[in-house]
């Protein structure tokens, strides 16, 4: 008797170039269908000079008509061209690519870090991204690269890497070690909603400084398990499909090749006491630069600003828009510096060469950031975050609790909202006059309703392909993916991040329970009740 043969379906993989192509194509045919039912929603603006409410009616703007299309094809290269992500990577890579070039990290991960144990390491990686956000994005363009790197060359799979240092930044991205860029775009709209209720109401830049540091530690301890017990476990062992090159026996005297041997070392300690010396004066002169009032100094301080931390957070700030830069060309000291005392490269034609072939395998990503860069312009165009937004304002408004449920529903609105509109600032703006007053109400102070914000936007942050900065993970993921011909698609890298969006996310609705219900300071003199 003849076995039947049982058919299989084949397994369809879609590339992210593709998704977000149909993602893009998706979006202008909702705009029509949304645009087409009048969807729409009213929100208060708040005037910051004259703290007055404006009413703002928001439709959704359909694109499946002749101007729309017109937008989308006219707009593509300076959508490219202006996104943020694209030029602050490529400026963070030239300085990895030439202290990789060097053999600084090899020679570093080998001497330095290896002696680290995993989990510790794991730990640290997650801690910096985590607090990186206080500085803007700058966790994703520099970290996730060069965790990367770090976990290859300690002979561990890359790619739970590049998961440890983008989760870092994403769902950690309210919690940093002191005040940053957050604080100075949100304090003022949580003070002008405030004195929505209280003319007089003052929300401190330090309303939120201790329960920041204790999220940003407890989500790192939280973090560095979940991607030790879960994410690591599932990536397996790292095998690079090609390129891999064998061992070479070395033969000859015993006593030449261990003399071969001291000279390496010599030279590489050389090379590293060189970066030491690099790393002080470059240090000298950063700090120097964030110093105002003297000689030639405060380069990257905005003088225009009244406070010492707007002038180096605000938005006009050159610390600010400088500082992936300032990394960047940090990188590129420290691999000379290496370069010259381990004697790794004959001339700057090799180094340049060397870097050039760590940087070959871009190609791939610019395409990737290119169609995420249109599917981001495409849906921002059509308004329907901002209705979205306003829903959740008018949805938080029309709630008739008080308390701990209240708190736990607008936590929960901001995280949903948080899918469509990854930006802080662009929610708060909506948000703020309408869920400040509310809580404020209910004896809930604004710094309070200030942290809600900060752990409702890290719960969702990194699950949404509208975050700038989710293609560089789908893109690195996949240029260090071994199997080409399977690539990892954005279905599978979200349903890798589900565990640890569902604990990070239970962590952050327990602190905000935790603090809550027990008083604890938010910051100096602050507290979660009025």
């Amino acid at each position: 008797m003849k076995e039947k043969k049982k058919l299989r379906l084949k397994k369809f993989y879609l590339h992210p170039v593709t998704t977000f192509i149909l993602l893009t194509i998706f979006t202008v045919i909702l705009s029509s269908i949304l645009s087409t039912l009048q969807l729409e929603a009213t929100y208060n603006k708040l005037n910051l000079t004259t703290y007055q409410l404006e009413s703002t009616l928001v439709t959704v703007e359909n694109l499946l008509n002749y101007n729309g299309l017109k937008y989308i094809i006219s707009n593509a290269a300076t959508n490219f061209v202006s996104f943020t992500t694209l030029s602050t990577l490529l400026i963070g890579l030239i300085g990895l690519s030439v202290a990789q070039a060097s053999g600084f990290f090899d020679t570093f991960i080998r001497r330095v870090l290896v002696k680290i144990n995993n989990q510790k390491l794991t730990f640290i990686l997650i801690l910096i991204a985590t607090i990186s956000s206080l500085i803007n994005d700058i966790g994703y363009v520099v970290l996730i690269p060069l965790a990367a790197i770090i976990f290859k060359e300690n002979n561990r799979n890359p790619l739970a890497g590049i998961f440890a240092a983008f989760t870092g930044v994403a769902f950690g991205y309210g919690a940093t070690l002191f005040v940053g860029s957050m604080e100075v775009n949100l304090n003022p709209i949580t003070q002008a909603s405030a004195r929505l209720i209280d003319p007089n109401y003052h929300v401190a830049l330090t309303s939120n400084l201790i329960v920041i540091l204790a999220s940003a530690i407890i989500l790192s301890i939280i973090g560095t398990i979940i991607i030790e017990r879960f994410v690591v476990p599932k990536l397996g062992r790292y095998k690079e499909q090609e390129g891999k090159t064998e061992e070479i026996e070395v033969i000859g005297d015993e006593e030449e090749i261990e003399q071969q041997r001291l000279k390496e070392d010599i030279r590489e300690k050389k090379g590293l006491k060189n970066v030491l010396i690099a790393t002080i004066l470059f240090a000298i002169f950063f700090i120097y630069a964030l110093i105002p009032n003297l000689p030639f100094s405060g380069m990257l301080l905005d003088k225009e600003a009244t406070t010492y931390v707007a002038q180096v957070f605000g938005e006009n700030a050159y610390f600010q828009d400088g500082f992936t830069f300032m990394i960047s060309l940090y990188f590129i000291i420290i691999g000379l510096a290496y370069a010259k005392g381990a004697k790794t490269v004959k001339n700057d034609k090799e180094l340049i060469t060397e870097a050039g072939n760590y940087m070959s395998d871009m190609g791939s990503l610019v395409i990737l950031i290119f169609f995420a860069s249109q599917f981001i312009a495409v849906f921002k165009m059509t308004n329907i975050a901002t209705v979205i937004t306003a829903w959740g304002a008018q949805l938080i408004s029309n709630l008739q609790f008080t308390g701990l449920p209240l708190v736990l529903l607008v936590l929960l609105v901001i995280a949903i909202v948080n899918l469509v509109s990854p930006t802080p600032l662009a929610k708060w703006t909506i948000l703020a006059p309408v869920v400040v007053p509310k809580l404020m109400q209910a004896n809930i102070s604004p710094e309070f309703s200030q942290f809600l914000l900060r752990a409702g936007d890290s719960m969702t942050k990194g699950l949404t392909p509208l975050l700038a900065y989710f293609v560089l993970l789908v893109g690195y993921l996949n240029m260090y993916n071994p199997n080409k011909k399977r690539p990892i698609t954005v279905g599978r890298t979200l349903k890798l991040m589900m565990p640890y969006c569902f604990i990070i996310g239970v962590t952050w609705i327990v602190i905000a329970i935790l603090w809550y219900l027990t008083g604890l300071p938010l910051g100096p003199n602050v507290f979660p009740t009025i």
